[in-house]
């Protein structure tokens, strides 16, 4: 029979081509009948028949041969294209069940973290129990100790995995201590390249520093504590020059003379971590303050410039002079009280070391407004400062439009912003962000916080600046971690 082909999913029957080949076949009989009752008659028929049938038949059992020893080779394509592999088809059509067994399954990414006997053998019982269950090592740093050995592994495992199972088989293997989240695309990243791009961000600016670390260590709190705690206390004394390492503890000499702690309850730092750290930390204190230059010149509404720029701690004298020209109310909004001496906390507000600041200045040099990302263990607050003669121009909006963005680039999952209630305008430039909210009241207070994990709109508070007439490049590139 004709090969049936299909057009648009329904059989096309060609007849025309069924009615030739039954006449053909019709012709091809009664020319054999002819020729039979031809040769059977003659003196010599039955044997020239014979003979003819013995013929037929070696012919088609040669040629049953020659097609079974032949009939894997690929079709000869003239044309140069490359032959289909074998079980795959040259268009759409419905998957079947062996097909969807070639599908690959879908997989999980997995950190884990074990403690593992130092003697031989050990390590290939554990990687022998992670085959069995189908899971690949992607990456693997040895982290030795006084006994033993800290294993790190990056894992790509069957979704249907839990991280239980995983730890289960991990334990039976000869694992102890073992530690195991999930992971994602950035942990692909091998160590080396990780902690060198790191060094780098740490090289660019000061305010890296304890997001460098958080992202060497992984999850934990960096809190830096003053080179002289308020109300006595030890001071930074207590710590060696060289640091100290006390399980789930590190601290270490802050480059301006204070401490950092680094903290993770959930899992004791090793001493290949604590050296790692310490030499970020060293390469911070080597290069000393700085601040990467660059600045935004934006126009206001009325056609007045005005400048945003990184802030440190050389414009403390005139962050000063800003707050003397505040109103008393403008102040108590930001600082939710009484201020003092404005010496005791710009000095922690203007260093890199807690966070970063970003000034707006005029035209003639003069701040007129401060807005500050500070790193408070590992939460992120946001504050604004405008001096009553700027305020209602869009700055406060610009700033913190500005400063959520640096937050949303160093990774932070949310950032909160401390106010009271009849602070309209900080709780309009918040909203403007268009990024949920959370509102919570604590002791009188208002606190706002905005989660980063949804996309960041343009800030309403923007509204007002109509445009970035120069210098682009350095602010924003040297910003990004």
């Amino acid at each position: 029979m004709t090969p049936v082909k299909h057009r648009h999913g329904r059989p096309v029957h060609h007849w025309r081509r069924d009615v030739v080949e039954l006449a053909a076949l019709f012709t091809a009989v009664a020319v054999a009948d002819a020729v039979a009752n031809l040769v059977g008659h003659g003196p010599e028929g039955p044997e020239l028949l014979l003979s003819s049938a013995v013929v037929l038949v070696a012919t088609a059992v040669f040629h049953i041969w020659w097609a079974r020893r032949h009939g894997h080779a690929p079709p000869t394509d003239h044309t140069g294209a490359r032959p289909l592999s074998s079980g795959r088809q040259a268009g759409p059509s419905d998957p079947s069940p062996e097909a969807s067994e070639v599908v690959a399954e879908e997989s999980a990414l997995w950190r884990m973290r074990t403690t593992v006997k130092d003697e031989p053998g050990s390590l290939a019982a554990l990687c022998t129990a992670l085959a069995e269950r189908r899971v690949d090592i992607l990456s693997l740093q040895t982290h030795p100790l006084a006994e033993g050995t800290v294993d790190e592994f990056l894992l790509r495992a069957p979704g249907e995995l839990a991280g239980a199972e995983l730890t289960r088989a991990v334990s039976l293997a000869g694992g102890a201590d073992t530690w195991v989240e999930r992971a994602d695309a950035h942990d692909l990243v091998d160590a080396p390249t990780r902690v060198l791009g790191l060094a780098a961000r740490t090289a660019l600016d000061a305010a890296e520093l304890p997001l460098s670390l958080r992202q060497l260590l992984g999850r934990c709190t960096i809190r830096s504590l003053p080179a002289t705690p308020a109300g006595g206390g030890r001071g930074p004394d207590a710590v060696p020059v060289e640091g100290a390492l006390e399980d789930t503890v590190m601290r270490l000499r802050a480059p301006e003379g204070g401490v950092i702690t680094v903290e993770r309850p959930y899992l004791p730092f090793t001493p290949t971590e604590f050296a790692r750290a310490r030499a970020l930390v060293e390469l911070d204190a080597r290069l000393g303050p700085r601040v990467p230059a660059g600045q935004d010149v934006l126009t206001l509404p009325e056609g007045s410039d005005i400048t945003v720029r990184r802030a440190d701690p050389s414009d403390l004298e005139a962050a000063k002079a800003m707050h003397q020209r505040c109103s008393a109310r403008t102040l108590g909004m930001r600082y939710h009280g009484p201020v003092g001496d404005a010496d005791r906390y710009l000095n922690h507000l203007l260093s890199p070391r807690f966070g970063r600041t970003l000034a707006v200045q005029t035209a003639s040099g003069r701040i007129v407004g401060l807005g500050h990302l500070l790193w408070d263990g590992d939460e992120t607050e946001v504050a604004l400062l405008v001096e009553d003669a700027w305020q209602r121009r869009g700055i406060g909006g610009e700033l913190l439009g500005r400063l959520v963005a640096m937050a949303a680039e160093a990774g932070c999952t949310s950032v909160y912003a401390v106010t009271q209630a009849s602070n309209t305008g900080m709780v309009a430039a918040m909203r403007g962000l268009e990024l949920p909210l959370d509102y919570q009241v604590e002791e009188g207070t208002l606190v706002i916080t905005a989660r980063l994990d949804a996309p960041l709109g343009k800030p309403e508070g923007a509204v007002g600046v109509t445009g970035r007439l120069s210098r682009a490049d350095g602010f924003g590139k040297a910003e990004a971690p």
